[in-house]
């Protein structure tokens, strides 16, 4: 759900500052000082990521009439899609951009699938 995860970076700052001179909330800002980031600083990114999955696969799961799996599993590749477009668009080292592909996105949307008591009669997730 991108509320969940647009929420949650506009609330970065605050939750973990960023560094001197930086607009978390413009790409050429974070570009430009890309080399100031330390580790901490990715926490909250990922965060939004892995729980906006996971809040967008639980309310398809609750709110959809059939198909809840392969609309949740999409919705998880969905999410993904967008993460490799992140990855593409916004500089990060190469270790958060590989836990936050493996990590955030199928995961979370199984979870999410579990979570939210979705059957499946062909095989078990």
């Amino acid at each position: 759900m991108m509320f969940v995860n647009s929420s949650l970076i506009q609330a970065s700052a605050s939750i973990i500052p960023p560094p001197e001179g930086v607009d978390p909330m413009d790409i050429e800002s974070i570009k430009a000082n890309f080399d100031k980031f330390t580790p901490k600083h990715y926490l909250v990114p990922f965060l939004a990521h892995a729980l906006g999955t996971l809040a967008g696969v639980v309310v398809a799961c609750f709110i959809a009439a059939s198909h809840k799996l392969r609309i949740a599993m999409s919705l998880g590749i969905l999410h993904l899609l967008g993460g490799i477009a992140a990855a593409v668009m916004i500089p990060a080292p190469l270790w958060f951009i590989v836990v936050d592909l493996v990590l955030a996105y199928i995961p979370m949307a199984w979870l999410g699938i579990k979570l939210s008591g979705v059957k499946n009669r062909y095989y078990k997730l």
